[in-house]
C-alpha cells in the first residue's frame, strides 16, 4: 500500500503539507492559522468575558460559543454570504469536539467565543478549522487538557487513505473526519459521509488517528515557535 501513488502525488497514509501558526490576529485574545494543503482557515477567540445576552449566562461554567463560516472566495464557486444548515452544523460538531478539552467550570458566569474562518477550501474544511480554533484558544491563555487534533481519512475505489482532498472527497466512497484527544487517546468527534463495514471503518478510524497524531505534533511545534518569538522580544 505504501507505494501506490495517488492522484496529487501523496501515499495512500500521507497528509497533505501542513502550516500552523499561532498569534496572527492583532485585535484576538488569541488566533492562529492552520493550512493543509490547499485548505486554509484562521480562527480568533475572544473570552472568557461577559456573557451577552444576560440569560444564557451559566451559573456554575462558561459557555463556549462556536461559529465557523466559509468565506465566499474560498471555493472556484462563490459562496452566499452569511449562516446555512452547512455551517451551523459545522459549528455545532466543532464545539462538541472542543469542549471536553476546556476548563468550562474555571470560569462561571462567562462566555468563550471561537470564530473560524475557511480562507480556501479543498476538503477538509472541519478539520482544518478544529485545528486552528484550538491553537487560537491556546493563544488565548484558555486551560485545556490538552489539544485536540483533526484529521479525515476515508476510501477511495478500493483503498484507504488519509486525509481526503480535492477529488478524492467529490468522487470518493466515503469520508470520515475525528477529532483526537491524544493525551486521553479519546476521539470527540467522528463524522461518516458513506458506507462501508464495520472492519474496513475501524481500519479508516485507525488511519485518521494517525493523522491526528502527526497533526498534534506540528500544533505543538507552532506553539513552541510562539513562545520562542514572545521570549525574543
Amino acid at each position: 500500500m505504501e507505494t501506490i501513488i495517488r492522484t496529487d502525488g501523496r501515499k495512500f497514509d500521507e497528509t497533505r503539507p501542513i502550516l500552523a501558526e499561532v498569534g496572527v490576529l492583532k485585535n484576538a485574545d488569541g488566533s492562529a492559522m492552520f493550512k493543509l494543503g490547499n485548505t486554509t482557515a484562521i480562527a480568533g477567540v475572544f473570552g472568557p468575558r461577559k456573557v451577552y445576552p444576560k440569560h444564557e449566562e451559566e451559573a456554575e461554567r462558561a459557555i463556549l460559543r462556536t461559529r465557523y463560516n466559509m468565506a465566499p472566495f474560498a471555493t472556484s464557486e462563490r459562496n452566499r454570504p452569511g449562516t446555512n444548515r452547512r455551517s451551523t452544523e459545522i459549528s455545532l460538531v466543532t464545539r462538541q469536539a472542543l469542549t471536553p478539552l476546556i476548563f468550562l467550570d474555571e470560569f462561571p458566569k462567562t462566555a468563550i467565543d471561537v470564530h473560524i474562518e475557511v480562507l480556501q477550501a479543498d476538503a477538509s474544511t472541519r478539520c482544518v478549522g478544529i485545528n486552528a480554533a484550538v491553537l487560537a484558544l491556546a493563544d488565548a491563555g484558555v486551560p485545556m487538557k490538552d489539544l485536540v487534533a483533526s484529521c479525515s481519512a476515508g476510501k477511495v475505489g478500493d483503498a484507504v487513505v488519509l486525509d481526503i482532498a480535492g477529488k478524492e472527497d467529490t468522487e470518493g466512497e466515503l469520508d470520515l473526519p475525528i477529532a483526537y484527544y491524544p493525551k486521553k487517546k479519546h476521539i470527540t468527534l467522528l463524522q461518516m459521509d458513506g458506507i462501508t463495514d464495520g472492519k474496513e471503518v475501524k481500519e479508516i478510524i485507525k488511519l485518521a488517528v494517525k493523522g491526528c497524531e502527526k497533526i498534534y505534533e506540528e500544533q505543538k511545534r507552532a506553539l513552541r515557535n510562539r513562545y520562542k518569538l514572545e521570549g525574543a522580544d
